[in-house]
């Protein structure tokens, strides 16, 4: 079974219902462009060829590269016109995985997923971790990127306790205390460039091949 972490690590400065927070189209992006390429390159270089990819609490813009050739991105979110905006997605699913991480898919309906800088605003994220495996293929990547912004308000009370190395371990423990991942690795792509970037980090996990609950 998984551990259950404490309550105190997931509450927030803003807890009224999420719906009302995302209910105001926000059409911008919350990381840079150099950012935006890195986490580009992060999933050219994880997800599969051709395959249906699950776009978790996403919004306008999903950073996944054309050349990969998805045969089906599904974008789950919380605003409706957010989504619509967005060119890269061929479905649309509102949902609200803080209420309810109960994924409205099948089994292994998925060959990968990813959250673009958003892992820092869920309050359940072991069930949801679970709820993605359930729906991946075994052996797809789940690949969970993140820099250093977030909406201070809704980010959860852990997140902002720690420092930037700390929140892979924190991301890495969700994959762990699923358990139903493997292979899990760090990504770290913070390093100056030039021109000047945000940092971007990611943390990757493959569904296991064995069955889980």
């Amino acid at each position: 079974m998984p551990r259950q972490l404490p309550a105190d690590y997931f509450r927030r400065v803003d807890d009224d219902d999420d719906e009302v927070f995302y209910s105001v189209p926000r059409l911008v992006t919350h990381i840079d462009d150099g950012a935006i390429a890195k986490v580009g390159e992060i999933y050219a270089q994880l997800l599969p060829q051709g395959g249906a990819i699950l776009d978790l609490m996403s919004s306008w813009r999903s950073h996944l590269p054309a050349h990969i050739r998805a045969s089906r991105v599904v974008g789950l979110g919380m605003n409706r016109a957010e989504m619509e905006n967005n060119p890269t997605l061929t479905e649309v699913v509102i949902h609200n995985l803080n209420r309810a991480p109960r994924l409205p898919f099948a089994d292994a309906e998925f060959d990968g997923a990813v959250v673009t800088v958003s892992v820092q605003y869920m309050t359940r994220p072991i069930e949801t971790f679970i709820e993605v495996a359930r729906v991946l293929k075994p052996g797809a990547p789940f690949v969970v990127t993140f820099s250093n912004r977030c909406f201070p308000t809704k980010a959860v009370a852990i997140w902002q306790h720690l420092d930037d190395y700390d929140h892979g371990k924190l991301v890495g423990s969700y994959f762990m205390e699923s358990g139903a991942f493997e292979n899990i690795d760090f990504i770290d792509r913070s390093a100056p460039t030039s021109p000047p970037s945000d940092p971007i980090w990611a943390v990757v996990g493959y569904k296991t091949r064995e069955a889980t609950s």
